[in-house]
């Protein structure tokens, strides 16, 4: 059986603009040894150049400052590296506020949020509001790096106060995870081997915890979740009869032998087998991407869910969620869109706007009757199909969807749905 794909962390980085997020991800991929010598060596010369006392790492990730410059639409830009013991994709998002739906695009499939604040500053406004998105997109872990110590002299005093504050802050949210790490991307200290500076902090570096930080568990295990993608059907002498259907596994364990209930249809079945690349598995499990073959022809096409028949998601039309909205133009109640949710498209008309949350102050703007750009709100949905889904909170991909323009395709919106009538 192929090897599972848990050896995987994604995470998503947050911050303000000046607090060090693009060195910290040059020192990562410096230390973990992810780049070439000629780009360090390109990096050092340009850092010569333009008169720096030091190399300056933030030029391995300069992307995004680029576009920054000429204007354009900044993007969440996406780094890959890997150690012996994992491997990792970093999504880098942008700090400022008027680029919250980049930050929800590259937080939503996250692992884990690593907030980064100025020891020097301390909590500010932004970090705040990086951490309510992180929660509201209940990313299951949460690094805060209290970066810059060296410019504090490396204080535990300084670093005690900021632990409180944020501390206190996260109460008030949900983070199943929380760990504080004191570091210096600049110096290096506490970033992929424990500092000497800071013989106060006995915690793990950033990376050790990056390394070793479990997510195998974050996945729902027990409601079977498999949305059909496609219906592959070879019609060739070799595969002459097979039938399979294609998806990514969304929660819970398939195995041969399972009984198993098709949405919407209600038909049920046993699975016979589970194919990927033309193996045999004995099971797949969340992100796992398989084909499902069923014993009995039935019929099962692409937006329809294979489950579990004791356990299966209630369809619903009326949805009601908190959404991302990434438009120009408002949400407004009476509007009609087009939803995707997981493999099922649908339209869908707004109800009812029932308040815009401040993500700053998490005050609930209840005389708000829309949505603009950037803006994250209450929304009541009906859509011209069931959709069969679960509350956001029990399972992320079956919890989620987009919302798009009927006329030109674009997304504009992403929600998360609180429950279903």
């Amino acid at each position: 059986m192929p090897a599972p794909s848990m050896d995987l962390l994604r995470f998503a980085t947050a911050g303000s603009v000046d607090d060090g997020k693009s060195t910290l991800i040059g020192r990562l991929l410096l230390d973990s040894k992810a780049i070439f010598e000629d780009q360090l060596e390109a990096v050092e010369a340009t850092s010569l150049s333009r008169g720096y006392d030091y190399t300056d790492l933030a030029l391995l990730t300069d992307g995004l400052r680029s576009e920054r410059e000429q204007g354009i639409t900044i993007d969440v830009a996406y780094r890959y590296f890997a150690t012996p013991n994992r491997k990792f994709i970093i999504a880098d998002t942008p700090g400022h506020v008027q680029y919250t739906r980049n930050m929800v695009t590259g937080a939503s499939t996250a692992d884990l949020g690593l907030v980064l604040v100025d020891a020097r500053q301390g909590l500010t406004e932004q970090s705040r509001r990086h951490a309510v998105i992180l929660s509201l997109l209940r990313v299951p872990h949460l690094v805060l790096c209290v970066n810059k110590m060296d410019l504090v002299d490396y204080s535990q005093e300084r670093f005690d106060e900021i632990h409180k504050e944020f501390t206190s802050f996260a109460t008030k949210l949900v983070i199943p995870d929380l760990t504080i790490v004191p570091i210096s991307a600049l110096k290096g200290d506490n970033v992929v081997t424990r500092s000497a500076h800071m013989d106060w902090y006995d915690g793990p570096s950033l990376l050790h915890h990056l390394e070793n930080i479990h997510v195998a568990s974050d996945r729902d295990l027990v409601d079977t979740r498999f949305p059909v993608q496609y219906v592959i059907r070879p019609k060739s002498d070799q595969y002459h009869d097979y039938r399979g259907y294609a998806g990514r596994v969304a929660g819970g364990i398939l195995k041969p032998g399972d009984d198993v209930l098709v949405l919407p249809s209600g038909m049920t079945s046993k699975i016979s087998e589970i194919d990927l690349f033309g193996q045999d598995l004995a099971e797949a499990f969340p992100p796992m991407s398989v084909t499902v073959r069923l014993e009995d022809d039935v019929d099962v096409s692409r937006g329809d869910m294979i489950c579990r028949p004791q356990n299966a998601p209630s369809p619903s039309q009326d949805i009601d969620a908190m959404v991302c909205w990434m438009a120009t133009t408002p949400l407004q109640p009476r509007q009609k869109l087009a939803i995707k949710h997981t493999t099922r498209m649908a339209r869908a008309l707004v109800k009812d706007v029932q308040y815009r949350l401040d993500v700053n102050s998490l005050h609930r703007d209840l005389e708000t009757k829309e949505l603009g750009l950037n803006e994250i709100g209450r929304v009541q949905l009906r859509t011209t199909i069931p959709l069969l889904c679960d509350p956001y909170e029990k399972n992320r991909t079956t919890g989620s969807f987009i919302l798009l323009d009927e006329a030109t395709g674009v997304t504009v919106g992403a929600g998360m749905i609180n429950s279903s009538s």
